[in-house]
């Protein structure tokens, strides 16, 4: 049943039924329609706040698990992170110090990554800290494994360097002296034979037969095969790199020729009793960077610890050398 609106009319002391007009109609229903929206507006609003549309929910749910993976793959990054700080200690602390390389600095292996932001794109999101820490962890991570990949290259180098120097290093004795009774002098000083007086001995001496074999106390290179009556008499200088030097005097004659390779142990001559010598026997020196050392120090691919220690006392019991 329609309903209408009615005015009191106080001429004719009645109500008269209002009649409204188009324009009045019109905005009336204009007014309700606002109405209805501002109010279907309100309510769209409480339900959006208080209640999630299916996409929404399906949204929390994929940020959700995208949280958990970060926090998995932040984890995994610990582990990786205590792998290669313990690769890293090894290797300044064992690799290195093997083959005599100074270690990594902290700052090469800490530094940042360089440019200007890197992360501007991850930012402005509502969780942009978890994914820019990530990915700042992330590039750390590649940075220290670069470094590494890096040292171990250089290590292969210094391991392959490593075993040539062990070649190198004159580590047997000059001849055949299993029970070290050929030992005759020291390094040191000595009662010169000729000249009888005090005099620093800059090797060693083993007395022998003439002709025995001189052996190459390390791999090197012929530097030089010397023929003369004094001083050294006939005697051959190796260069075996890395700083060392050997020198073999007093040979009866040489079995190399200047820039020949020799490894450790071939024949390079003989023993004599050429230029100033007392009787048959090897003077034999070992430099190291051009300063005489004492070649005793270097047997130890000949020696044990007790026949070391025979050894340098045989040699301390001679006061006078054999040149």
């Amino acid at each position: 049943m329609v309903r209408h609106k009615y005015k009191f009319n106080p001429e004719s002391l009645s109500f008269e039924k209002i009649r409204l007009g188009f324009r009045a109609v019109l905005l009336r229903g204009f007014a309700y329609f606002v109405g209805s929206l501002l109010i279907a507006g309100a309510y769209g609003l409480l339900f959006a706040i208080f209640f999630d549309s299916p996409k929404e929910k399906a949204l929390r749910s994929e940020i959700q698990q995208l949280s958990v993976q970060y926090e998995m793959i932040n984890k995994d990054m610990d582990n990786i992170e205590k792998v290669i700080s313990h690769l890293e200690q090894t290797d300044d602390n064992l690799y290195r110090t093997i083959f005599e390389a100074e270690p990594i600095s902290s700052s090469l292996r800490e530094g940042g990554i360089g440019g200007v932001n890197r992360y501007k794109e991850l930012e402005d999101f509502d969780n942009d800290h978890i994914v820019v820490e990530t990915a700042k962890r992330l590039d750390k991570i590649r940075k220290k494994v670069y470094v590494q990949s890096k040292s171990f290259d250089d290590l292969i180098v210094l391991a392959k360097r490593k075993e040539e120097m062990l070649t190198s290093f004159p580590a047997i004795m000059p001849i055949s002296n299993k029970d070290l009774t050929r030992t005759a002098s020291g390094f040191g000083l000595r009662i010169h034979p000729y000249y009888k007086i005090s005099k620093f001995h800059y090797g060693m001496d083993f007395t022998a037969p003439m002709g025995t074999d001189v052996y190459a106390t390390a791999d090197g290179v012929i530097e030089s095969v010397t023929i003369e009556k004094r001083g050294y008499g006939n005697h051959i200088v190796i260069d075996h790199g890395f700083g060392y030097k050997t020198l073999y005097a007093h040979l009866d004659r040489s079995n190399v020729r200047r820039g020949q390779k020799v490894k450790r142990g071939d024949i390079i001559g003989f023993v004599g009793n050429t230029g100033l010598s007392l009787a048959p026997h090897l003077h034999y020196e070992v430099h190291l960077n051009d300063n005489p050392v004492d070649p005793s120090n270097y047997y130890f691919n000949d020696l044990t610890a007790e026949e070391y220690e025979r050894m340098i006392e045989i040699a301390s019991r001679s006061g006078q050398s054999f040149d």
